[in-house]
């Protein structure tokens, strides 16, 4: 039995995206620090999109939109992670994130890990061309493909963990 998500769409005119939002930068602030502990941790488990893509496909493409370009600035700004160098390719990917999440979930109105692997393959797919085109070097923007496959998985299975909640683990063996 699928039941539907309670899914919402705020707007910029209601004090709520904001919160919602500064909630899911403060998430994807805190998730990165704890993924850089490790070697390679950013590269391999990818923490600054988890939740963009959370707030985006729960809260639709607004409040993931302000969740995707304010996390990479803030980090950025305050421990120099990402480099000003990966800052435009990390916030293209980020941007097309929020608007895939959001948009998947607007027009599904269900959290599926079809779904969620969909949204994860359509923003990395989209985002390494550009990033393609940005850098000039197609090893460059294969990074995330070559060593971020765990991140990705991550992704997709903490996303509908989350968005769907943890008592519906059985629901995955469907």
């Amino acid at each position: 039995m699928q039941t539907t998500l309670k899914l919402y769409s705020l707007d910029y005119s209601h004090a709520k995206t904001y919160w919602v939002a500064a909630l899911f930068v403060a998430g994807n602030i805190v998730f990165p620090q704890l993924c850089h502990l490790v070697h390679l941790g950013g590269p391999t488990w990818l923490p600054i999109y988890f939740f963009t893509l959370i707030g985006a496909y729960k809260y639709g493409w607004k409040a993931g939109l302000l969740t995707a370009v304010v996390s990479p600035l803030v980090n950025s700004l305050l421990f120099a992670m990402p480099a000003w160098s990966a800052l435009p390719a990390i916030m293209l990917k980020s941007v097309l994130l929020a608007l895939f999440a959001g948009w998947t979930a607007s027009r599904f109105q269900r959290a599926s890990l079809v779904l969620l692997l969909a949204v994860v393959l359509a923003y990395q797919v989209a985002g390494t061309l550009g990033e393609w085109l940005l850098s000039g070097s197609l090893y460059a923007a294969t990074q995330d493909f070559r060593i971020g496959i765990p991140g990705m998985l991550v992704q997709i299975l903490g996303g509908w963990l989350l968005l769907n909640g943890f008592g519906r683990v059985k629901d995955l063996l469907r």
